[in-house]
C-alpha cells in the first residue's frame, strides 16, 4: 500500500466486548477459464489443508483507504500481496518489477521551467503559488546559500522527480480480470478524493500520476519536491472494475469495498460472520500459484477478544496461529515457558512505535514569557538537569522486566539497527551517581543528607529556592505503563526526584489541547508513545513547527515544546535531501543534537507478540513492517515444514 507520512498516538484501548453475530454469504467468483481444468478421472482428492489465524479484534473494514485496525491490517494481507513489502528497513518489489531508482534512470532528477502561478515547493518545503517574494531552490540547489527569492517575473528553472513504476505482466484480480496500471491510476485518484480519510501530502505534492501502458505508472512530483521516499510513490491498485460505478464516500461502507474486496493476493473472501470469523479460500488467479503458493486451500480467521480464550485455542490446535492483535503482551512469560514444553512457538520484534518520556520544556503557560509568580517552576530549561533524569531513568529494569528483555533502550528517535541510525551517540545509562553529581551543579541540593527525600532548589535559574524536586508523571492508566511507572519511581527516587503518578483514560490523556494535558502542553513529565509508518527519520516531531498551539490547532508532535534553531536546520536540510545527496548526513547531526538536548527521553521500543503452534514455519515478524502477516501464503505446518 501507499506509505503515508502519518503520525499516530498509540492509545492502548482494548475492546470490551464481541460485535453481534451476523452471517453474510458471499458468492465465490467465478473461476476463469485457467481454473476450471478437472483433475484426470480416477486421481484421488486430497483433503483440503486449512490455516486458522486468530485475531484480537474484528477488522473494523476492509477497505484499504478506511481507517484500517491492526486486525483490518492482518486480513488484507490474505487479500492484497505488496504491492512493496518492507523487510529489515528496506523495500522488495512485489506485483513490480523492481524498486525505482535513481541510479538504474527509472527514477529521474530533471529540471523544470518554472513561472509565476506554478505551484511549487518553495525553500521552506511548503507547497505555494509562485509569485514575487517566494524564497525557492533553483536546480541543483540543496543548501541555504544558494536559494533565490523570485522576482515574480524570470523564467526559472528548479527541479522536478519523476518516478516509473513497472507492473509484473500476467497479474489477474481474484475474479479473473486483468490487474492493469489504471487501476493504479484509479486508486491515486480515490485517494485524492476529498471523501477518502487518507493523508494527503504526497497527494498534494503531485503534478501528474498517469499510465503510459498497461503496466507502466509514472509519477511526476511537483517542482521542488524532493521526496527521500521517492520510490514508494505507487499507490496500490484498486479494482476499477468493481468500484467504478460507486461514489468516493460510498466505499467505506459498501460491502463490495469495506467487507468483500476483490484483491491479487492468496486468498478469496468466502464467508463473514460478524464477531466470530472470516473464512477464505485459495485465489486459483494468485500470480505466485505456479509455485504451490499459497500452501493452504483454506483460511480462516477467527476473532477471540478474550487474551485467555485465544491462548486456550492454540493449545488445543483451534487456532494455528495468534496473530499480534491478540493482546499477548502480558503473556509472554508463559508463552516462554508454552515454547519450552513444546506447545508452542513464540514471536517477537520490535516497532517502529517508541514509548517516551516528555519532559515539559515549555509549558503552554510560558507562551507569553515565563513569569516566576504565576508559573511553574521552570524544572527542565537547564538541558544539564533533563540530562541527570536520563541517568536516574533505570530503563534498562524496564525493558528486562516489563518487556521480558526483548526489546532495546534507545538513545534517539531511532532504532539502533536502522541503517541512518548515528551509533556515536551521547549515552544515558543508568548511573544515579553521576545523576546526583549533575543535579548538585545544577543547584538541586541535598539539604538533609538523606537520598531518599527529594532534593531542593538554591540557585536553580527560574525556580525559587526551597522548591522541592517533585514531578507530576501523568500518562494513561494501560497495565504497562503501570509497571513502568513503579519501576522509574524507584530508580528516580535514588537521584532524590520525587514523582506524582497520576493515570488517566486514553480519552483525557490524548485530548485536543488546549485544554488536554498531552497536547494542550500542561505537564512536568508524561509518559506516551508514538510511531510512524515511514522508514525515513522523524527528526520533524522535535523541530519548532511542531509544537502543538494555536498555529497547528494544538496537534503537533512536539509536546515538549522544545525549541532549538540549530536542530530544525539539521532536520530540514536532511527531509530535503535525497540519499545520494552531502546534505544527507545531517540526519547524523540531527541525532547528536537531540541525544545533547534530550527534549524527550525515550524509554523503550514496543514489542509486538505472536504465537504459533510449535510445528510452523514461514512466519517471521520484522520489526520495520506494518504488516505482520506480509508473508502469509508461505505459511505452512507440519510435514510441510520438513526440510
Amino acid at each position: 500500500m501507499k506509505k503515508y507520512i502519518s503520525v499516530f498516538l498509540i492509545l492502548l484501548i482494548l475492546s470490551a466486548c464481541a460485535p453481534q453475530v451476523t452471517e453474510i454469504p458471499v458468492v465465490p467468483p467465478t473461476p476463469s477459464a485457467t481454473q476450471s481444468t478437472p483433475p484426470p478421472a480416477g486421481t484421488p482428492t486430497p483433503a483440503p489443508r486449512s490455516l486458522t489465524v486468530c485475531l484480537g479484534e474484528e477488522p473494523n473494514t476492509l477497505y484499504p483507504y478506511g481507517n484500517l485496525n491492526a486486525a483490518a491490517r492482518s486480513v488484507l494481507s490474505a487479500i492484497y500481496d505488496g504491492p512493496m513489502d518492507v523487510v529489515e528497513y528496506g523495500y522488495e518489489p512485489i506485483i513490480l518489477e523492481k524498486i525505482p531508482t535513481l541510479e538504474d534512470g527509472d527514477g529521474q532528477l530533471s529540471p523544470i521551467i518554472v513561472s509565476v502561478g506554478d505551484q511549487v515547493i518553495d525553500s521552506s518545503g511548503n507547497l505555494v503559488t509562485l509569485d514575487t517574494g517566494v524564497k525557492i531552490r533553483p536546480s541543483g540547489c540543496r543548501a541555504d546559500d544558494c536559494l533565490i527569492t523570485y522576482d515574480g517575473s524570470s523564467a526559472i528553472e528548479m527541479e522536478q522527480l519523476v518516478v516509473t513504476f513497472t507492473l509484473l505482466e500476467g497479474l489477474l484480480w481474484s475474479d479473473g480480470e486483468p490487474l492493469t496500471a489504471d487501476d493504479s491510476i484509479y486508486s491515486f485518484e480515490l485517494a485524492s478524493n476529498d471523501d477518502t480519510p487518507v493523508s494527503k501530502f504526497v497527494i498534494d505534492r503531485t503534478q501528474t500520476y498517469e499510465a503510459a501502458d498497461d503496466l507502466t505508472i509514472q509519477w511526476w512530483g511537483k517542482p521542488g519536491f524532493i521526496d527521500p521516499d521517492y520510490f514508494t510513490n505507487f499507490w496500490m491498485p484498486l479494482p476499477r472494475h468493481a468500484w467504478g460505478e460507486f461514489p468516493s464516500a460510498d466505499l467505506t461502507k459498501l460491502d463490495v469495498s469495506s467487507r468483500l474486496p476483490v484483491g491479487w493476493g492468496p486468498y478469496i473472501i468466502d464467508e463473514w460472520e460478524r464477531g466470530r470469523q472470516i473464512h477464505f479460500i485459495k485465489n486459483l488467479n494468485y500470480f505466485r500459484a505456479e509455485s504451490d503458493l499459497p500452501r493452504f486451500d483454506e483460511l480462516t480467521f477467527l476473532i477471540f477478544p478474550d487474551t485467555n480464550s485465544a491462548m486456550t485455542s492454540l493449545v488445543d490446535r483451534t487456532c494455528d496461529v495468534l496473530d499480534p492483535s491478540v493482546r499477548l503482551d502480558g503473556q509472554v512469560g508463559l508463552l516462554q515457558q508454552m515454547q519450552t514444553d513444546r506447545q508452542a512457538s513464540l514471536l517477537t520484534s520490535q516497532t517502529m512505535t517508541m514509548e517516551w518520556l516528555g519532559l515539559g520544556i515549555l509549558p503552554a503557560s510560558y507562551d507569553n514569557g515565563f513569569k516566576p509568580k504565576e508559573d511553574r517552576p521552570d524544572f527542565f530549561g537547564d538541558e544539564r538537569t533533563r540530562q541527570a533524569i536520563a541517568v536516574c531513568l533505570d530503563r534498562q529494569k524496564v525493558v528486562d522486566t516489563v518487556l521480558f528483555g526483548l526489546s532495546q533502550v534507545p538513545d534517539s528517535y531511532l532504532p539502533a539497527d536502522h541503517p541512518l541510525h548515528n551509533g556515536n551517540l551521547q549515552a544515558y545509562t543508568f548511573n544515579p551517581t553521576r545523576g546526583n553529581q549533575i543535579l548538585e551543579q545544577v543547584g538541586w541540593i541535598d539539604q538533609d543528607n538523606d537520598p531518599s527525600t527529594p532534593r531542593q532548589a538554591l540557585g536553580v535559574t527560574n525556580v525559587p529556592a526551597g522548591t522541592p524536586l517533585v514531578l507530576d508523571y501523568i500518562t494513561s492508566s494501560a497495565t504497562q505503563r503501570h509497571q513502568v511507572v513503579e519501576i522509574l519511581t524507584q530508580s528516580l527516587a535514588e537521584c532524590g526526584i520525587g514523582l506524582n503518578p497520576i493515570y488517566y483514560s486514553a480519552v483525557d490523556f490524548y485530548a485536543q489541547g488546549p485544554t488536554g494535558l498531552l497536547f494542550g502542553r500542561n505537564f512536568d513529565l508524561a509518559e506516551y508513545a508514538i510511531g510512524v509508518n515511514s522508514l525515513e527519520p522523524q527528526c520533524s516531531w522535535f523541530t519548532t513547527s511542531q509544537i502543538p498551539g494555536d498555529e497547528n490547532h494544538w496537534v503537533g508532535t512536539n509536546i515538549s515544546g522544545y525549541q532549538n534553531p540549530q536542530f530544525d536546520s539539521a532536520c530540514e536540510k536532511a527531509l530535503r535531501s535525497l540519499s545520494s545527496d552531502p546534505e544527507y548526513a545531517f540526519h547524523q547531526e540531527a541525532q547528536a543534537i537531540f541525544a545533547s538536548d534530550l527534549p524527550s527521553i525515550p524509554l523503550y521500543l514496543r514489542l509486538k507478540v505472536a504465537a504459533t503452534r510449535p510445528d510452523f514455519c514461514g512466519f517471521t515478524l520484522d520489526p520495520s513492517s506494518s504488516s505482520a502477516l506480509a508473508d502469509i501464503e508461505t505459511f505452512d505446518y507440519g510435514e510441510g515444514c520438513n526440510p
